[in-house]
């Protein structure tokens, strides 16, 4: 019996994935939860053999529970509808056994399953272009002065944390800018954030 594990914040889904796989021979939903917290715990204390979760939920995200489970012998398959390079990139990291899209058929999500059971990795196949074709162009210097611009920080403030003269942190910035192929800070912020960058 392959037993599993649930969390995804939107009730709905949750009740009825859960439905459709305890349908499924060799399979047995024994926990659910909402959140990231949620799912740590239950992965802890029931030791399921999967745990398939959502990326966006409230207190702890799918891909930090990932990382935090990394060391248990659970298999994670991360489920969400988004298809964005920079999760997919945190997830492999994180060891993840499967990223599927929500919007797949979901006799795949059963046979994927099965197959991540038996060892294979299963990504969505948009995924994989995807990560290829999208590179972080940002140098690790780079993404901590957009990850401080992104916490409120301002030229100022980003010069004192990085030990840089406010000029350098201007030079930064421009490059930022340019690297992601837009006009100002917000836009910067958002951009890095849609493609899934920040850490």
């Amino acid at each position: 019996m392959i037993r599993i594990v649930l969390a995804e914040d939107q009730r709905m889904l949750l009740g009825a994935l859960g439905s459709l796989l305890d349908l499924e021979e060799g399979m047995e939903v024994v926990g659910q939860a909402t959140n990231g917290e949620e799912a740590i715990s239950l992965v802890k204390e029931l030791k399921p053999d999967i745990c398939i979760m959502d990326i966006e939920m409230p207190l702890k995200s799918g891909l930090d529970a990932a990382e935090e489970l990394s060391n248990e012998s659970c298999k994670i398959i991360i489920l969400t509808t988004f298809a964005r390079a920079g999760y997919f990139e945190r997830a492999r990291k994180a060891g993840v056994s499967g990223y599927l899209l929500k919007d797949s058929p979901s006799d795949e999500l059963a046979s994927s399953i099965r197959k991540i059971m038996e060892g294979q990795r299963i990504f969505a196949p948009e995924l994989v272009d995807l990560a290829f074709s999208n590179e972080n162009p940002l140098t690790e210097r780079e993404k901590q002065v957009i990850q401080l611009m992104a916490d409120g920080k301002n030229t100022k403030d980003i010069s004192s944390e990085l030990y840089i003269t406010p000029g350098t942190v201007r030079n930064y910035i421009s490059v930022i800018l340019d690297k992601l192929e837009v006009t100002n800070r917000i836009e910067a912020i958002s951009r890095f954030k849609e493609k899934g960058w920040f850490k």
